[in-house]
């Protein structure tokens, strides 16, 4: 039997949205290599765990932020350089060619403070706007558990994202109710907390207005239960947090 997890890993992950006249803003969706073992195959937003220099970057340049919270919002900044090769955050433009270098050097294991230092550039933490924090409960059969935050960001103008063919092997932008009408084509794959995010998501037609939206909502740890409805077992949530959907048929549900 797997021993039940003693403590969560934190993590971070980052939607980012590119607004369009006329239409629901896109937002960059990767598929996850099959080869992963979490969310293997499914699209997620970019993201991952925390590590070590996260926090020792945190340490120096958090300013008011919590430690714990700036770590996060470090490693959504270099996890989606280094996964898609957009360079959010940055406190000024970043050259094609000079992404291409720092993504390499995070590949090949640097701390993001060391690329940073390297090439003379800041990230600027306030640009990431909270917009949830995830957890699922510790049960049985279940090997890594990760308490997640989500925030929003801004695409960064005149960057291309490509895939890292490691870690996932599709990119592409679509409006939240797009990838959700794509998915339920068969078309792709979500779990739970991305679906009730992407339905979140697409009830906003513009960055400034999911913003907006962000800060009006407190961040409370969301941790999915079990509950008996009409018969039948529901994956459930808070009704208090902004979601249009708090509930789904355990039947249909896709996890981690």
């Amino acid at each position: 039997m797997t021993e039940m997890i003693d403590e969560s890993r934190p993590a971070a992950t980052v939607v980012i949205v590119r607004d369009r006249l006329s239409a629901p803003p896109e937002i960059l969706m990767m598929e996850r290599a099959s080869s992963m073992a979490f969310a293997a195959g499914a699209l997620v937003f970019p993201g991952g765990a925390v590590d070590a220099g996260d926090q020792a970057l945190a340490a120096r340049i958090r300013g008011h932020l919590a430690q714990d919270e700036a770590a996060a919002r470090i490693a959504a900044i270099r996890e989606t350089l280094e996964e898609s090769g957009l360079a959010i955050a940055f406190t000024r433009p970043v050259a094609a060619a000079r992404i291409a270098v720092m993504r390499q050097a995070l590949a090949a294991g640097a701390a993001l403070g060391d690329v940073l230092n390297t090439h003379e550039l800041d990230i600027a933490l306030e640009a990431l706007v909270p917009f949830a924090r995830w957890q699922p409960a510790r049960i049985e059969h279940v090997n890594r558990v990760f308490d997640t935050r989500f925030y929003l960001a801004r695409a960064p103008e005149g960057q291309d994202a490509s895939v890292d063919a490691t870690e996932n092997v599709r990119l592409f932008w679509s409006s939240a109710a797009e990838t959700i009408v794509r998915c339920d084509r068969g078309e792709g794959q979500i779990i739970f907390p991305t679906r009730r995010n992407l339905e979140r998501l697409a009830q906003f037609t513009s960055f400034e207005a999911l913003a907006a939206h962000a800060g009006s909502i407190p961040v409370e740890k969301v941790t999915p239960w079990f509950e008996e409805r009409d018969g039948e077992t529901h994956l459930c949530i808070p009704a208090h947090l902004g979601y249009p959907v708090t509930s789904e048929p355990m039947r249909s549900v896709r996890r981690a």
